[in-house]
């Protein structure tokens, strides 16, 4: 059976593009983070987002990051392996005439491998059952990722608690569904 198009669509929350769905791409496990998430996310973020450069992992549907360049995010780099869902982000990010938002086809652990411009704020949201948030913190933490009082967003299965890296606190957490979300605040 198709899927139907409308169960991968997303709405845009708030910004300029306040309102927009969007279609993302039909890829096994892909799992937009839901709207109430990112209402709640993008509250806790406030006053931090616009000017501030974003890094989007695991960008799958590009619900994140788009909705950080809505907002008045300055700088947004989407990564993300699948091929599809590249094609997909560049596709929206052109129908919406998006400057500042580009898209990596990588990777995320060999791309965060190495050194590079520190961000204000990472989304980490990857496939669930992969066991990637460890990993992909302690490679932020150590290979200069992170601008100082970087928030860095993780999305887990509800049970889940992050080991966070040294310097790194928990600022707000909470469960909607079977999503647990975190934002740590690093030193």
């Amino acid at each position: 059976m198709k899927p139907n198009q409308q169960d991968n669509q997303l709405r845009i929350i708030a910004g300029r593009w306040r309102g927009r769905k969007l279609t993302f791409a039909p890829v096994p496990g892909l799992r937009p983070t839901p709207d109430r998430v990112r209402e709640t996310l993008f509250n806790w973020l406030g006053p931090r987002l616009p000017g501030a450069r974003c890094l989007d992992l695991f960008a799958g549907s590009g619900a994140l990051g788009i909705e950080a360049a809505s907002r008045g995010a300055f700088d947004v780099v989407m990564v993300d392996n699948d091929p599809l869902v590249v094609r997909t982000l560049h596709e929206q990010l052109q129908s919406l005439d998006c400057s500042v938002a580009q898209v990596v086809q990588q990777d995320v652990n060999r791309w965060l491998a190495i050194s590079a411009t520190a961000f204000d704020i990472v989304f980490l949201d990857p496939p669930f059952r992969e066991n990637s948030l460890p990993e992909c913190m302690h490679l932020l933490a150590a290979n200069g990722w992170l601008a100082t009082g970087a928030r860095v967003y993780l999305e887990a299965e509800k049970n889940y608690i992050p080991e966070l890296p040294d310097g790194w606190q928990l600022s707000r957490s909470k469960c909607a569904g079977q999503v647990g979300y975190h934002l740590a605040v690093c030193a």
